[in-house]
């Protein structure tokens, strides 16, 4: 009888755990889906791995200050299917573990709102516990979120340059523009660091930016100006 007393408190403290577990997920997503967050981990370890004096450049701006152009360069850069999906690319995800069954390289398959859930809630890494918490913050923010606030945050916590993060920095600092008068050529130049902003530049675009820039331009064409008006 006692054997049964302690396994039943034991279960209960173990679903307490689960459930204080739970609710500490909640909350952050609660908060940033009408909050803007000040900092994300990656500035963070950024900005330590950074010389000393190191400046971050950092400045939120809402979806009404950015573009059209810019956000349909995102877009037809990193994740062409973002207003259709529920937060993952089956096809993408499917044709890249055939790539790498083949003998190819494993690329990246990941959705824009699975980039969100690991710059805003996670740590830089590549374990499975990160990938399976960063799965689960994507059906989170799917829900609690929607897409134009998947965006928004997007836009605003990519890393687009060295200690640089969002489009309303980056659109400053390395074109010399404000976010929301990037043209159509900007806006895909500045897309086309991603997902390498650390090995591509936009203030010094060689041979890799400008071809990727040319073939974003050709994507946001063919998706039209009119792709993202549902969201």
């Amino acid at each position: 009888m006692r054997r049964k007393s302690k396994a039943n408190r034991l279960r209960r403290l173990i679903l307490r755990l689960l459930l204080a577990l739970l609710l500490l997920s909640l909350l952050p997503v609660a908060l940033w889906r009408f909050a803007d967050p000040p900092l994300t981990l990656l500035m963070i370890q950024r900005w330590f791995e950074a010389p000393s004096g190191a400046r971050l450049h950092y400045r939120w701006v809402d979806l009404a200050e950015v573009s059209p152009r810019f956000l349909l360069a995102v877009v037809a850069a990193e994740d062409q299917k973002f207003p259709v999906h529920f937060g993952f690319d089956l096809d993408s995800i499917a044709d890249a573990v055939e790539d790498a069954a083949r003998g190819g390289r494993l690329r990246g398959a990941s959705t824009l709102s699975q980039q969100v859930a690991k710059n805003v809630f996670l740590w830089p890494g590549r374990s499975w516990l990160r990938k399976a918490l960063e799965a689960y913050y994507t059906v989170l923010i799917e829900l609690a979120w929607g897409k134009r606030r998947i965006l928004e945050m997007y836009v605003n916590v990519a890393e687009l340059g060295p200690l640089t993060f969002g489009v309303g920095a980056a659109s400053r600092r390395f074109l010399g523009v404000e976010p929301s008068r990037l043209d159509e050529a900007q806006a895909a130049l500045l897309a086309a660091v991603l997902p390498n902003p650390l090995q591509r530049s936009v203030s010094a675009p060689g041979a890799v930016e400008r071809e990727r820039q040319a073939w974003i331009l050709a994507q946001m064409r063919q998706l039209g100006p009119g792709y993202l008006d549902g969201l």
